[in-house]
């Protein structure tokens, strides 16, 4: 079963270009890869307030996103050091 990405507008203007280049392909795959055909199998639950979003790995980066139906959508994108910092502003997001 394929499911549709939807990336949040601060996704593609904000995150992505703050990323290393040489990262964007590893980032690219594992959105590719895994998000596409399987979210709940390659990724985490997260928790406590931010039960009902989950997270895929991708070195030290994290990819924050909601399944909505046969939707991904694609919250965050950042290092794992900060990347659920400014999360909490884009889970009111609807596409």
């Amino acid at each position: 079963m394929a499911y549709r990405l939807v990336y949040h507008p601060a996704v593609l203007e904000e995150d992505l270009p703050r990323i290393n280049r040489n990262l964007h392909a590893r980032i690219r795959q594992a959105i590719d890869r895994r998000l596409t055909t399987e979210p709940t199998y390659y990724g985490e639950p997260l928790r406590h307030r931010l039960k009902g979003f989950w997270k895929i790995r991708a070195g030290d980066y994290r990819i924050v996103y909601q399944i909505v139906g046969q939707e991904v959508w694609v919250l965050k994108i950042g290092h794992r050091k900060d990347v659920y910092e400014v999360l909490p502003s884009r889970l009111i997001w609807k596409p």
